[in-house]
């Protein structure tokens, strides 16, 4: 049996219909037929069987909005958006109420996850809906205080359909040491996730963080939230949630790495073939036209050991990292050079 209840109906009261289609089989609680009288609701039972745990017709409603928000894409999403902050809970990838998840289920609407829930308790009724400058234009429950981040990767990269946000340990001792994770070491990051840049701490959910993710999101689908997190965005709900836990997965490897006297890497005119099947998987990366040589200039084992500096977004790879090989200069050159300036100073 479906349940309306009284915090369905007062969603539907704030609509300012005054005739609600109930289908077969769903029973209207006490709680909700209270609101429906002190609204002067009228209450229409319809012969039509509920299927997909609609507990609104999207019919009855002439609302563009409360239609789609009752839709039953809409529906099938809420579902998959619990299941995935129940997996998150499970990984212990959040704490306490730590954590969001979003959708963008039309060109300026977006599902998402309520502020201040576990994300490992939550249920359909409690998620809201956005539109693409953050104000909830629908749902009972309050949005996430860190939707702005979310739209902002959706804003950053139009194939972007869904956003996870988490906490995961092993990722986020990355994000809090300043450390991008290394490129060249296992196949499937390479893959699936590519570069996981670091972005530079600010304020969660604020403007500033917005304005640094936003263009990070058209070549990178996981980024690292420095002192914060990760978050990540797919092309679903679960895609997204994938790439969170490969991110994770693939730190956690490293960090068991660390303490082992290893120097082995993926050749670079292998990576490059990896970088291609990314590519056909249709998957951004910023490394795409470079040559094997600048794949893995940097040795990820000495960034693991402490002796290769990385900062925010990472080692030097991309656009920098070929004008770096550019204004290389010869170890000869350097030699002659020394060579001049102790002659000039009376030395040998």
């Amino acid at each position: 049996m479906k349940l309306f209840t009284e915090k369905d109906a007062m969603q539907f009261a704030s609509t300012g219909k005054k005739e609600f289609t109930v289908l077969a089989g769903v029973i209207v609680t006490p709680g909700a037929k209270d609101v429906f009288s002190e609204n002067q609701i009228k209450i229409i039972v319809s012969a039509q069987i509920a299927q997909s745990g609609v507990s609104v017709s999207a019919s009855s409603s002439s609302d563009p909005v409360q239609a789609m928000f009752f839709s039953e894409e809409a529906e099938r999403v809420k579902k998959e958006i619990c299941e995935m902050g129940r997996r998150l809970w499970t990984r212990e990838y959040v704490d306490g109420n730590g954590g969001n998840i979003s959708y963008r289920i039309g060109q300026n609407q977006v599902l998402c996850t309520p502020t201040l829930v576990s994300k490992g308790f939550m249920t359909p009724d409690m998620i809201c809906m956005v539109d693409l400058e953050g104000n909830q234009i629908a749902g009972s429950s309050k949005r996430t205080s860190e939707i702005t981040t979310h739209l902002a990767l959706y804003k950053g990269n139009s194939n972007a359909k869904a956003v996870v946000h988490a906490h995961p340990v092993h990722a986020t001792a990355f994000a809090i040491a300043g450390i991008e994770p290394p490129a060249c070491l296992i196949p499937e990051y390479e893959v699936f996730v590519g570069r996981a840049p670091l972005a530079p701490y600010k304020t969660p959910g604020g403007k500033e963080m917005a304005e640094i993710i936003q263009p990070l999101a058209a070549e990178h689908q996981s980024i690292l939230m420095g002192n914060h997190g990760v978050i990540c965005w797919g092309f679903g709900v679960e895609d997204a949630y994938w790439k969170m836990e490969i991110t994770d997965a693939y730190c956690r490897t490293l960090l068991n790495a660390m303490p082992l006297k290893g120097d082995s890497t993926i050749p670079s005119d292998e990576v490059g073939k990896l970088l291609e099947l990314r590519s056909k998987l249709g998957m951004p990366d910023p490394r795409e036209g470079l040559k094997p040589v600048q794949l893995c200039e940097v040795d990820p084992w000495e960034v693991l050991r402490g002796k290769t500096a990385t900062g925010s977004c990472g080692c030097k790879t991309g656009n920098e990292s070929a004008k770096a090989a550019e204004v290389e200069v010869p170890e000869e050159a350097v030699q002659k050079i020394t060579n001049e300036i102790m002659k000039a100073f009376g030395g040998k």
